[in-house]
C-alpha cells in the first residue's frame, strides 16, 4: 500500500484496527509513535547498486488502555509527514514490537488494516545461478497416458 492509498483509506474510517499475520488484533490502545522515510542503498549479490525508499510508521501498545488513536489525528500525523518528506508513491513498511521489531507490509482488507508477512528473494537469481523452479506434477494426477506427451513438460 502506498502513502497515498493509506491517506484515502484513513480517511473513510471511524475507528482503526491493524489484524495481525496470525489473526490476532493489535490491541486498540495502541500508539503510531513515529511516521518517517527510510532510505535503503546496497549491493545485490549479483553486484548491481540499489535503493528503496519507503514511508514507515511504527505501531506501539502501551500501559493506558484508555488511549485511542482517532483517525482525524493519524491523519494529521501521516499529512505532516507526507509534507515534511515529500511523501505520496512509497510503498510503506509497519514495525510492531512483538518479540522483537516485527517489519510488516500493509494490506487493507474488509475496512480494517491488515499486517502481512514480509519474505526475502534474491535479486540477481541469473547472477546467482539460482536454478529456475520447474513445476511438480503428480503422476497420479495425470489421468491417461498421453497427458505426458513430448513438450507437455511433465518429464523435464
Amino acid at each position: 500500500m502506498k502513502v497515498r492509498e493509506l491517506i484515502e483509506r484513513v480517511k473513510l474510517l471511524s475507528e482503526i484496527s491493524f489484524e495481525l499475520p496470525n489473526g490476532e488484533w493489535v490491541p486498540a490502545h495502541f500508539h503510531i509513535t513515529e511516521m518517517g522515510v527510510v532510505n535503503k542503498y546496497f549491493v545485490d549479490c549479483g553486484g548491481v547498486q540499489r535503493q528503496e525508499r519507503m514511508a514507515t510508521f511504527q505501531l506501539w501498545v502501551a500501559q493506558d488502555v484508555d488511549h485511542r488513536l482517532t483517525p482525524k489525528k493519524w491523519l494529521g500525523i501521516i499529512e505532516l509527514a507526507t509534507q515534511l518528506y515529500q511523501l505520496s508513491e512509497e510503498e510503506r513498511v509497519v514495525e510492531y514490537q512483538m518479540d522483537t521489531i516485527g517489519v510488516f507490509d500493509l494490506k487493507w482488507q474488509d475496512h480494517h488494516f491488515r499486517l502481512c508477512k514480509k519474505t526475502t528473494a534474491c535479486l540477481a537469481e541469473d547472477a546467482c545461478g539460482i536454478p529456475a523452479v520447474k513445476p511438480r506434477i503428480r503422476l497420479s494426477n495425470l489421468g491417461n497416458a498421453n497427458a505426458c506427451a513430448p513438450g507437455s513438460g511433465c518429464c523435464e
